[in-house]
């Protein structure tokens, strides 16, 4: 494997190459496409620059800052990228085969459709045959040891081959992901989902998968030796099927409408405590109000426009649920997963009992992560330590709403919507 000389640019030379390429996407005179394969960029900052179908074959860019970056159908191929800051970054239909990702920190990135197998870069000789070249400086074998990939989206990414041992993919979408033959020894998935993921042959041993989502996964000849799958939603079902309701939900359905109607005189309420609801059609905008759902599996479940008022949800797994329009006032949703979760336009303020008394929707300790919550109503609600990382938050009503501890990385929001919260900014130690 013979090196190849790398060519170092500044900052302020960098900067050009970036403004012209930034001028080429937006399709104005003197723009020019960024080539930079087999340059030297170690260290350099990328911060929120438009760098899609940029070419950088080869290139070092070790520890270099790409956070929020725009690289969709860029050319990573061959890069040594260890350390490199790719945050919130989008990377869709990437090339990053042969990449090295050891310590890369593509927390919050969008991979998807990203291609992360391994490849070598090869030039051809004048007898025709090929040799294996690399950049000069050594980068290491392809791999994506030690990588931080939580929360970020790499579904029908593909991994096949990859070398993740002890990466960190907490709570990633990876639906339809390659993983085939993958090493992913004692590599974090806790809450990963994994849908659809084709994991044949790959090593999963000492790996934690603790809450991660395999429905529908290809498990064939995967190892899965010492790995924590405690928790984990596959294709059976998880705590209590639905046919173990001594009725049909439907029929429980209608039933607890004509409770709540006849305030309690007819009919019978519904209680769904520890069962598995996934696939069910049943509850999109139906009269739930006061629903007993605590430690419920809803995950993925069509909750449209549901009345849901002082239902009790705690820690209830609605991951990826749906519950655009629903109204949550006063519903008890405290240490719920709702990461991913759609709640457009839901309403989860305070509900007025009397003129002295108030409900409000309790989302203490609640798992948010990339839920859309734009143009809900959050007035009064407690998300006191809940994890809002990512969440969308464009035009919610966050008056007198406790955000006391809660975690804001990412966020999309106004800096006006926080002027009336509690608890925000954090108090200084």
């Amino acid at each position: 494997m013979d090196p190849r000389p790398l060519y170092r640019v500044t900052q302020e030379q960098l900067d050009q190459i970036v403004r012209r390429h930034e001028m080429f996407r937006n399709a104005r005179m003197g723009g020019a496409r960024a080539v930079l394969s087999f340059y030297d960029l170690s260290g350099l900052d990328l911060t929120g620059r438009d760098l899609a179908h940029a070419d950088f074959t080869g290139s070092v860019l070790k520890g270099t800052k790409l956070a929020g970056a725009t690289l969709d159908c860029a050319t990573l191929f061959g890069c040594d990228l260890r350390q490199a800051d790719f945050q919130g970054a989008s990377l869709v239909k990437a090339d990053l085969r042969g990449a090295c990702l050891r310590g890369a920190d593509l927390t919050g990135a969008t991979l998807v459709n990203a291609d992360l197998r391994d490849g070598s870069i090869a030039a051809r000789e004048k007898d025709g045959t090929l040799r294996v070249i690399q950049a000069d400086g050594g980068t290491t074998p392809s791999d994506m040891e030690g990588a931080k990939l939580a929360n970020a989206n790499l579904s029908q990414a593909r991994l096949s081959g990859t070398i993740a041992m002890h990466t960190d993919f907490t709570d990633a979408v990876m639906r339809g992901t390659k993983l085939v033959r993958a090493n992913l020894r004692n590599a974090t998935l806790d809450g990963a989902i994994l849908e659809g993921a084709d994991m044949s042959g790959a090593d999963v041993r000492g790996a934690s998968l603790k809450g991660a989502v395999l429905t529908g996964a290809t498990l064939t000849l995967t190892e899965l030796g010492g790995a924590d799958l405690a928790g984990a939603l596959t294709d059976k079902p998880a705590g209590k099927p639905l046919d173990s309701l001594p009725r049909p939900l439907e029929e429980l359905v209608k039933l607890h409408a004509l409770w709540v109607g006849s305030a309690g005189q007819e009919g019978m309420p519904l209680r769904l405590d520890g069962i598995d609801l996934r696939g069910t059609h049943a509850l999109s905008h139906a009269c739930l109000t006061r629903l007993m759902a605590v430690e419920a599996v809803l995950y993925g479940v069509d909750l449209t426009a549901a009345q849901l008022q002082v239902a009790q949800l705690q820690r209830a797994d609605l991951r990826t649920a749906t519950l655009a329009g629903a109204d949550l006032r006063g519903a008890n949703l405290a240490a719920t997963r709702l990461n991913n979760a759609d709640l457009k336009g839901a309403n989860l303020s305070f509900l007025k009992i009397d003129d002295t008394r108030v409900v409000r929707a309790e989302l203490a300790g609640a798992a948010l992560r990339y839920a859309d919550l734009s143009g809900s109503r959050l007035r009064k609600a407690n998300l006191a330590g809940a994890d809002l990382s990512y969440a969308n938050l464009a035009d919610a009503d966050l008056r007198e709403a406790d955000l006391t501890n809660a975690k804001l990385s990412g966020a999309k929001l106004r800096k006006d919507q926080l002027t009336d919260v509690i608890g925000w900014p954090p108090a200084k130690p």
